[in-house]
């Protein structure tokens, strides 16, 4: 049963904006904390953003904090990151995660036990 899916992904031009999202309709929970990573060709998963379990605390990456937001809507258990001025570093496939119930914001792809496939994000200058 496909857990997470994401959606939104895109062609852009550098300066743009995007939102994707992360539908969670096969999780048996709402209060979990989740999260967003992003995988260039050739580079490593990096961490974008993560957000709590009620949404009240977020952290981002150095390279998008002041450009990304993240936020999820709890009643339909649903994940965004809005994504500004869009640049080609910005141009990856980007995956969200979530983890059961936790009282802590995660960071590191190693605590996070549900992930989607991926939604692919290319930026065209």
């Amino acid at each position: 049963q496909v857990q997470l899916v994401e959606s939104g992904g895109g062609l852009v031009q550098a300066g743009d904006s995007l939102r994707l999202s992360c539908a969670a309709p096969g999780l048996p929970f709402t209060n979990q904390p989740m999260g967003w990573f992003r995988q260039a060709p050739g580079k490593a998963r990096e961490f974008v953003a993560a957000i709590s379990w009620n949404g009240g605390s977020t952290l981002y990456g150095d390279s998008v904090k002041g450009r990304f937001t993240v936020s999820k809507d709890n009643t339909k258990n649903t994940l965004f990151l809005v994504m500004s001025n869009l640049q080609s570093a910005g141009a990856a496939v980007y995956t969200c995660a979530a983890r059961a119930p936790y009282n802590r914001i995660l960071t590191t792809p190693e605590h996070y036990d549900y992930w989607g496939q991926g939604t692919q994000v290319t930026v065209s200058s």
